[in-house]
């Protein structure tokens, strides 16, 4: 779907970058169909060495060219950078917007009107492409532009289309804040892991390596996680023991209250941006 598609990265940061390694690296397209535009040419540069891309400093010459233009920048540039666009983008493009918090309305007022747009969620995994991304489209995007901009997405990871932008709301609290929430429930378990005694490095390898494993578990059984837990829960042991005290801290309370937040945040900033 995409090999006769010319592409434009409007922002050549870390997720951009990501997202063309996956696309070249699964062969939807070649090197020489994709643009990347920054303000920073050295940026550029390094780019075009690593990957064989065009690169410019110029997002007005990289959206002219393109049937699908992605907005990769963060979202308090993203105004600026579709006040420049505005009115430059071909009629019959797709405008991908992977910017955190931008409603479609925003995006499509910001530049001129513009129908055929896709709003994505993908979350910072992306970078090795094991992220997923929620998104969804406009009535207005084709049913060839919707499975090209699957493409583009797949190429971060596992993707999920929904009907309804509320949802990007939800999956920005859950799936790309949902890092953050890992990465601190490993951090603490290090720490505890140091305070028993293990050196640092050592307590680092069991809680990776516990993490991995216990994903792979999760991933490949078709049990619900509750019954897997029961099943490494013996009565009256050291892992009953472990849980008594997480669930008397209130862990799942906890983890709701700061996903709500999150979500209720994530609503706040897209109201944001519709003003």
């Amino acid at each position: 779907m995409l090999h006769e598609t010319t592409i434009s990265f409007i922002g050549s940061g870390i997720m951009a970058e990501a997202m063309i390694k996956g696309v070249l690296d699964r062969q939807l397209t070649s090197s020489d169909r994709i643009l990347a535009a920054g303000p920073r040419a050295d940026r550029g540069y390094a780019l075009t060495e690593r990957y064989g891309i065009h690169s410019t400093t110029s997002n007005l010459e990289a959206a002219r060219a393109s049937e699908i233009v992605v907005l990769s920048v963060k979202p308090q540039v993203l105004p600026k950078v579709l006040r420049e666009l505005n009115g430059h983008i071909e009629p019959g493009a797709l405008v991908l917007s992977i910017a955190a918090g931008t409603r479609i309305r925003a995006i499509s007022r910001g530049i001129g009107g513009h129908q055929a747009i896709v709003r994505a969620m993908p979350n910072t995994p992306a970078q090795l492409g094991k992220g997923i991304t929620v998104w969804t489209s406009t009535p207005q995007v084709s049913e060839v532009q919707r499975q090209q901009a699957d493409q583009v997405l797949g190429a971060l990871g596992e993707t999920i289309w929904m009907e309804d932008e509320a949802y990007l709301d939800m999956a920005t609290a859950l799936s790309g804040t949902g890092p953050a929430y890992v990465f601190l429930f490993i951090e603490a378990l290090i720490d505890a892991g140091v305070h028993l005694g293990f050196s640092r490095r050592v307590a680092e390898q069991l809680v990776l390596q516990t993490m991995d494993g216990s994903l792979a578990v999760a991933r490949t059984s078709a049990r619900h996680p509750a019954t897997l837990r029961n099943m490494v829960t013996s009565p009256g042991g050291t892992t009953a023991e472990a849980l008594y005290q997480l669930e008397k801290g209130g862990l799942r309370t906890i983890i709701s209250k700061a996903v709500y937040s999150a979500y209720q945040k994530s609503k706040l900033l897209g109201e944001m941006s519709e003003k």
